[in-house]
């Protein structure tokens, strides 16, 4: 189970300083392993596949029961699949699509309704959504997962770093450490969603999410 953090006492760590050792050990190995990554949408997964591509094999990892409605996870998924294609990743990215069933997302945030964004009912949606990732990474012998969601600035890149190295124990798959908005990733990714006309949501995906943006625009 993913415990509860009190951010009290915590070290912090250079999580970008992280993954370019990793990737320095690859290039010097020659190796090309595969990583499973979840996904949550392309404007956001741009950036991401652009960085990693010369690294890994990919399987993008599409899951998001917290997306409602059904036409805007459709509509996300669509641009996703976009993405890769047009921007030539085929050769080293393939698109797997998890189960889509919003009651587990809801499930999960019984009782956290009222919290605000970036809260506990967050942090409870990265786990949910790595925990997939992690057991199907294991199930289809992966090397590493990870997650894009670092990439925004509004997810804690802490709380999704930890909640890796957690699944890594569970499940025996390497975490590959990030926090994506480094190296003006996040910016890239703005760049990159210009580049090729990528639909840009205005909230997380959650219907608290869409409320609150909603919230901010009256």
């Amino acid at each position: 189970m993913i415990q509860e953090k009190s951010g009290r006492n915590r070290q912090k760590i250079n999580w970008q300083k992280a993954l370019d050792g990793i990737l320095d050990r690859i290039t010097k190995e020659g190796q090309r392993p595969s990583l499973f990554l979840h996904v949550c949408c392309a404007p956001c997964s741009s950036y991401v596949l652009e960085y990693l591509v010369p690294y890994f094999d990919i399987t993008v990892f599409f899951y998001n029961p917290n997306i409602t409605p059904e036409e805007e996870y459709i509509k996300r998924k669509e641009e996703l699949i976009r993405l890769i294609r047009e921007a030539g990743h085929q050769d080293h990215v393939t698109f797997k699509e998890g189960t889509y069933d919003p009651s587990l997302f809801f499930e999960m945030a019984k009782g956290l309704e009222d919290l605000p964004e970036r809260g506990e009912r967050c942090r409870r949606c990265y786990a949910l959504r790595m925990r997939e990732a992690a057991i199907m990474a294991k199930a289809a012998g992966a090397d590493f997962f990870t997650t894009t969601l670092s990439i925004s600035p509004h997810k804690n890149a802490d709380w999704i770093n930890e909640i890796g190295l957690e699944l890594e124990a569970e499940y025996g798959v390497k975490h590959l450490p990030s926090d994506f908005k480094k190296k003006s990733g996040y910016l890239r990714s703005i760049e990159l969603s210009r580049q090729y006309g990528l639909y840009r949501q205005d909230y997380c995906g959650c219907v608290f999410s869409k409320k609150e943006a909603a919230s901010r625009l009256s």
